[in-house]
């Protein structure tokens, strides 16, 4: 049952940081240990897994996928995104700052706890470093697209962002925000569970999911240093769509018969030194703290997992 509960703790932490445009739960599941046991896992579901369920050998089914280990992850992963995408609509209406702040300070620190992962650092795995700060960067800064509902492109927009979701320092709902629907499906579709939206959804998430598991775990158990100095350089590069101190540019745009908004960019600032600029830093050293006590408790609860 401890572990049971640990395990879907750790869920609801990736799935918590999955709604968080800027935050990958990718990064969270590389920080608390789990997230080689997890590529492999998913990577399990193959035509034999898919036989053993439907020929009734469930025990065998459920040692094969490592069932112990998703049923958790997936719970936590579920009911976190469900519950969190409410508490995080009221926080960024009222409290936007510390909200950024304090994801600010866990992702910055994230950066050097997942950079520690490399066991040799050669002048080739600082340029992967480099080259994912670089992309990170260049896609924090790219305008989103316009809303679109159809089946398709929903469908198209779960494989994506599963995909970014999985991999560190990328954002899934920071992709969906580029792909124009970040809105409809983590806000809209989740709180009033438009299954219309959210089944095409899932099933793109469900196909990316397995088939970019398989290429992942390949690139990791290949070139193992090169590819967590490049996740590393995804997460500094994010860094920049998570600087607490910005204002966001709404566009107006009719949907639906209803005029409604999107977020298509931000004006950053620098810091004024005030009381509530002081409680930003205070609260982004907090997430600091909050990544080396999740960090130091991953290393003493879960052994290494070989891709």
């Amino acid at each position: 049952m401890k572990e049971f509960l640990m395990l879907s703790l750790k869920g609801a932490l990736m799935g918590a940081a999955n709604v968080i445009p800027g935050v990958s739960g990718g990064t969270v599941a590389l920080l608390t240990g789990i997230f080689e046991e997890l590529i492999l896992s998913i990577r399990a579901f193959d035509l034999n897994a898919v036989k053993m369920l439907f020929s009734g050998q469930f025990r065998a089914f459920s040692a094969y996928i490592n069932l112990r280990f998703l049923l958790p992850v997936g719970t936590g992963i579920l009911v976190s995104i469900l519950s969190f995408a409410r508490l995080l609509e009221y926080l960024f209406a009222h409290q936007a700052l510390y909200v950024w702040s304090f994801f600010f300070g866990l992702i910055l620190a994230s950066v050097f706890f997942v950079l520690k992962k490399v066991r040799k650092m050669t002048a080739s795995v600082a340029g992967l470093f480099a080259a994912g700060t670089a992309i990170a960067a260049v896609i924090a800064f790219l305008p989103p697209t316009a809303e679109n509902a159809s089946i398709p492109y929903l469908f198209l927009c779960g494989m994506v962002a599963i995909c970014s979701m999985i991999l560190p320092g990328l954002s899934g709902s920071y992709v969906l925000l580029l792909m124009g629907n970040y809105q409809l499906v983590m806000i809209d579709a989740v709180i009033h569970l438009r299954l219309g939206v959210l089944l095409p959804v899932t099933a793109g998430a469900i196909v990316g999911l397995i088939a970019f598991s398989r290429f992942l775990a390949w690139v990791f158990r290949r070139f193992h240093d090169g590819t967590v100095a490049l996740l590393t350089g995804f997460i500094f590069g994010s860094l920049s769509i998570l600087w607490p101190w910005k204002s966001e540019n709404v566009q107006t745009f009719a949907a639906g018969g209803t005029i409604r908004e999107k977020v298509i960019g931000y004006t950053y600032s620098r810091p004024e030194m005030n009381r509530e600029t002081v409680i930003a830093l205070v609260v982004m050293g907090i997430g600091v703290l909050l990544l080396a006590l999740i960090e130091k408790t991953a290393v003493q609860q879960s052994p290494a997992t070989e891709l």
